[in-house]
């Protein structure tokens, strides 16, 4: 089966990647001839199949002399966001010999297909309430795969008239349609035949790739109040967020200070080791707390959680304070942003690659940020699911004397005070309800 999906698609790229409108109902007009040239006596569907056959593949003999040849260059820009098109330009030269006339250019990803395990293991969400002949054979799984790792691309754009040797510049566009890595082969340039039935089709290797970072949405204006709390580590650690780093005076060395701190003049006057001593460093530190726990695999209420989380990232005001992002990927990440830590575009490029993973590990999550609530001010907590577990979580946290803002994405309806319950599709109605 598995082979079978791979042949059939090929075929069908092979044909949408040469063949024209006109093309295509050419090959219609042929598939329609032949099926009713099964009776030989109606010679007219005979004759009708054999005319568009002919025609059809005399174009296709054809074709390689249209071939136009080019170089291209892109300008791709690093990021992109799901569902938000991307416009880049591309350098074109005519390296052929004659005027070029009537070529186009389009952009080429990398071949989408699924390896085997990747289409075994993988579930399309709503898999389930599928018949089981369509789970069995895969296809809706193997046309779900497809779709999600290839971008929305431009269509055929037209190139102008260039000279031998002249050059020109293209505005291409494209649609991340999932978060994480695109990666670009090349482009082609192609032509048509006289009768405007086939492309002729040039490869042009330009590899390239760029970052798909989650959908945002607009969240209210957010304060997360609470108390500035001791950092271990202080300044070596913030890079001098919060209270400055002010010298307060020498000491003699402790195990375990850091070498940083000696002070080598004092060290060679007095021939034992003295380190300065600074003061304590107070400052908020905020814990984003993002639940992947889940056998449902990516799902909408999976990829709705993910971007929410990336909209806390991005509204959360780093400058003056520390933000952790905490989540299961293989085993319990944190990240850290704000001064001297991550970048906001390198969190996000942190979330564009976050995976499901399984139901059990949400304990370790949950035991993980527990660990560390002595030095956090506040906690957001992108949860999705409210049983008991999750309940238990969030009231600790809670109990701690920490502000906490927990939000369930789930797609079944859930009455519960104590969390703001999201559902997908209506995701910035229920944020906007956030205080």
């Amino acid at each position: 089966m598995y082979w079978s999906l791979r042949a059939f698609s090929s075929g069908q790229h092979f044909l949408s990647e040469r063949l024209t409108t006109a093309g295509w109902l050419a090959l219609a007009a042929a598939g329609t001839a032949a099926s009713l040239g099964i009776d030989t006596t109606r010679s007219v569907s005979v004759q009708a199949f054999g005319f568009f056959a002919a025609l059809l593949g005399f174009a296709l003999l054809m074709s390689p002399f249209f071939r136009p040849r080019l170089a291209a260059k892109r300008e791709l820009p690093p990021y992109a966001t799901v569902g938000a098109p991307v416009e880049y330009r591309v350098s074109v030269e005519n390296r052929g010999r004659r005027r070029l006339r009537g070529a186009t250019l389009v952009e080429r990803p990398r071949d989408p297909r699924p390896s085997f395990e990747e289409w075994k293991q993988a579930r399309e969400p709503g898999e389930a309430q599928r018949n089981p002949a369509d789970r069995a054979m895969g296809y809706f799984r193997w046309r779900w795969l497809i779709e999600r790792r290839t971008p929305a691309t431009q269509p055929h754009a037209e190139l102008p008239d260039l000279e031998p040797g002249a050059r020109t510049t293209l505005k291409l566009a494209l649609t991340a349609r999932r978060r994480g890595r695109i990666e670009l082969a090349g482009l082609t340039a192609a032509r048509t035949d006289l009768f405007g039935l086939v492309r002729s089709l040039a490869r042009i290797s330009a590899p390239d790739r760029l970052i798909a970072l989650p959908r945002r949405y607009r969240l209210p204006e957010l304060a997360l109040p609470g108390a500035r709390r001791f950092q271990l580590g202080g300044v070596a650690l913030a890079t001098s967020i919060g209270d400055s780093e002010e010298f307060i005076g020498l000491r003699d060395y402790r195990p375990g200070d850091p070498l940083q701190k000696l002070h080598w003049k004092s060290y060679a006057r007095t021939g034992k080791p003295i380190v300065k001593e600074h003061q304590d460093e107070f400052f908020e530190r905020h814990a984003l707390v993002l639940d992947t726990s889940t056998d449902r695999g990516e799902d909408a209420a999976f990829e709705e959680a993910v971007s929410i989380a990336a909209s806390f990232v991005y509204a959360i005001d780093t400058r003056e304070c520390l933000l952790d992002l905490l989540f299961v990927g293989g085993e319990v990440r944190t990240y850290t942003a704000g001064r001297g830590q991550l970048r906001l575009d390198h969190m996000l490029e942190v979330l564009a690659g976050v995976l499901p993973s399984p139901p059990a590990e949400f304990d370790g999550l949950a035991r993980a940020v527990l660990g560390q609530r002595q030095r956090l001010s506040s906690c957001v907590v992108v949860l999705l699911a409210w049983d008991e577990a999750r309940r238990a979580f969030v009231n600790a946290l809670r109990a701690s004397g920490l502000e906490v803002r927990a939000l369930v994405v789930s797609e079944e309806p859930i009455l519960e005070k104590g969390a703001l319950m999201l559902h997908p599709g209506q995701i910035e109605a229920g944020l906007a309800k956030l205080r």
